[in-house]
This record gives C-alpha cells, sequence and structure tokens, in this order.
C-alpha cells in the first residue's frame, strides 16, 4: 500500500511517499507555490502523476493544522477543503493527520544531518510531510 503524505502550506506543499509496505516514510519534495492563486490540488495531482507513473498511490494523508491545545486554526478549513478536492479529483481515499508539532520535530531531525539552515529550509517542508505520514503510519499499525 503506497500512500502520499502532504504537508500543505501558502508557499510551498511538502510532500512524502511510503515504502511498498506501508510501513516507512520518506521525504520526496516540495512544491513551491510563488504564485498563492495557483490551485493546490492541481498542483498536487500533477506531482502524483509524475511521481507514480510506475506505482498508484492507495491513500492520500494530509497533515491537519490545528493550535496547541487541539482547535482548529485559519488554516484548517483550506485543508479540510483541499482533501475534499483531491479525494473527488483523485479518487483516492484521503486521511486527515493531525500534523502539530510536526514541522518542529521535522527541523530537529533535519538539523541532526545538516548544520547549514539554508539547505535545511528546502527541505523542511518534505521532511514534515514525511513526520505526519509517519505518525500515520504508525498509529494504523497501533501498539
Amino acid at each position: 500500500m503506497r500512500v502520499l503524505g502532504i504537508d500543505f502550506g501558502e508557499r510551498r506543499i511538502g510532500l512524502a511517499m511510503s515504502d511498498a509496505s506501508g510501513t516507512l516514510a520518506s521525504p520526496v519534495r516540495t512544491i513551491a507555490r510563488r504564485d498563492t492563486s495557483a490551485d493546490a490540488v492541481t498542483l498536487i495531482m500533477h506531482a502524483i502523476a509524475e511521481m507514480c507513473r510506475d506505482e498508484p498511490v492507495d491513500r492520500i494523508v494530509i497533515g491537519l493544522p490545528r493550535r496547541l491545545d487541539g482547535t482548529d486554526n485559519d488554516q484548517t478549513p483550506q485543508v479540510r477543503a483541499l482533501a475534499a478536492a483531491l479525494a473527488s479529483r483523485s479518487g483516492v481515499p484521503v486521511d486527515l493527520q493531525d500534523e502539530r508539532l510536526s514541522s518542529r520535530e521535522a527541523e530537529e531531525r533535519l538539523a541532526l544531518q545538516e548544520r547549514d539552515w539554508r539547505r535545511r529550509k528546502t527541505r523542511l517542508d518534505a521532511a514534515a510531510a514525511a513526520v505526519v505520514l509517519q505518525d500515520w503510519l504508525d498509529a494504523r499499525r497501533g501498539p
């Protein structure tokens, strides 16, 4: 089961992919949204088509932004709308996964590998997508 993880942002969209067994998430790429009016669903659909030529995606997991207390923030409705649109256009089931502190965890992991913050910044969104996806994969496996 191949699962695509998405960390949605106004400027960048991070993408991660699971291995074929649905066990391990890896960062894949970041989509820069230079023009913020660009349709995020179209950008993601193009990326899926490029990344999954040989093996289709069975499910999509999108990080759901929330405040630390668990309540919705300003971006939560946008992500819910993105999830609905992706499910409709792709025909693939879409799940939402709490993404609280995923960027911080991704930053800490990247800092262990790369000292230069400018290089880390270019990989941060894809790494955050991998954290969100790994959390979802781990939750499915259970304790």
